[in-house]
């Protein structure tokens, strides 16, 4: 075994897709139907479906990534300060989710309505994971992988309301931390599972002081085991899901009722639907890395940086296409209710897929240069500040 470099081209390079594809996501959310559910087969269409569908790629990514990337770090640093950083840059996150990112979705700061999303869990992962680095690695993947295949075993339990049910909204399943009547807070994004995504990603950044053989073997066998592991519990209707698959009209739509498993919380067959192709990815791309897609490493170098910055830009975009179109923007500076979260426009607001791609790539081109020069400059200096962003 050898110490990994300060960096690895494979893991940066699927996280800038990654990255790029959750943009997708993100843009839609901004100019299309709010109340167009992607993922319901009674009312969706196809390409709105696949649309939605590939973007579940990316947080599985990110969690498994951060867990890896962390163990990366460790590399280069005693255990005391890689949980010191740990500590440090998990309430980084927690605080950047209430403060900038909540101003970047919403535009106003009057707090109706505050939906917790991807960076409050990986900042309380980043957390938990600084207790964790104690244990030896093969503890730390066991109490990951008994997170991820345990919890929709907890599906079917009832809390009683109060504090109980926050905390449970918190841990395993989706729900309301307050609401009042002129305010509410609520969470997407639960502890149990993410945190058990992060921990399995930082037991594999151990594969990373491998020879490369042995650690490709092992991303091959990892990424079709899960794959398989998916395609046969997804069969049986038996576990892992909260919904089931059934025969629809016909084969692209009972592909598409297979494939369309639950996010909130991140189910036991999403996680594996999507991490065995995120694990075929990473070790596709630690053999050669194509040069077509080689531009996407330059985000995933700086992937708190696009991520932040896409927001506010998107945003704008509304703002600027609501002026445009309307000769008003104050609907994207209302969020008063979930129905109308992250904007309040007109019902006849929706641009089309078609548009949304090419807002998409538009975004996507205008902050590549700015990324590029903020990943020189973390590459020129080492200020600490830099670490976190």
């Amino acid at each position: 075994m050898s110490s990994p470099p300060a960096r690895i081209d494979s893991i940066d390079l699927l996280r800038g897709l990654i990255i790029v594809v959750m943009a997708l996501d993100h843009v839609r959310d901004f100019f299309g139907d709010p109340a167009a559910s992607p993922t319901n087969l009674a009312t969706t269409t196809a390409a709105l479906f696949f649309t939605r569908w590939i973007t579940h790629l990316c947080a599985p990514v990110f969690f498994l990534l951060t867990g890896s990337g962390a163990y990366l770090r460790g590399a280069r640093l005693s255990q005391a300060e890689l949980a010191r950083f740990l500590l440090t840059r998990g309430l980084w996150l927690i605080v950047l989710e209430l403060t900038l990112m909540r101003f970047a979705l919403q535009f106003n700061v009057d707090y109706q309505v505050t939906i917790i999303t991807v960076l409050w869990a990986l900042g309380w992962s980043m957390i938990v994971l600084a207790g964790l680095i104690w244990l030896p690695t093969w503890a730390i993947a066991l109490f990951g992988a008994a997170l991820i295949v345990g919890h929709n075993a907890f599906d079917n339990v009832q809390v009683p309301a109060g504090a109980p049910a926050r905390l449970w909204s918190v841990l395993h399943q989706p729900g309301f931390l307050y609401r009042g009547e002129h305010a509410l807070v609520r969470t997407s994004y639960v502890l149990i599972p993410w945190v058990g995504v992060t921990a399995l990603g930082y037991a594999l950044g151990a594969a990373y002081r491998w020879a490369a053989p042995a650690r490709q073997r092992l991303l091959t066998r990892l990424g079709l085991a899960a794959l398989a592991a998916f395609v046969l519990l997804r069969l049986s209707n038996l576990y892992g899901d909260p919904s089931p698959w059934s025969p629809q009209k016909n084969a692209l739509w009972t592909l598409m009722s297979f494939i369309n498993t639950t996010k909130y919380p991140p189910s036991l067959l999403f996680l594996l639907m999507t991490l065995g192709p995120a694990l075929l990815l990473l070790r596709a791309f630690d053999a050669q890395l194509p040069p077509l897609l080689r531009p996407a490493l330059v985000f995933g170098r700086v992937p708190l940086f696009f991520y932040v910055l896409h927001f506010y830009l998107i945003h704008l975009l509304a703002v600027a296409v609501s002026y445009a179109r309307y000769g008003t923007g104050a609907g994207a500076f209302r969020s008063p209710d979930l129905a109308h979260f992250p904007m309040s426009m007109p019902p006849d607001w929706n641009v089309g897929l078609p548009l949304i791609y090419l807002i998409w790539a538009g975004v996507v081109l205008a902050l590549w240069p700015l990324c590029r020069a903020f990943a020189d400059l973390r590459q020129r200096r080492r200020d600490w500040w830099l670490s976190y962003l």
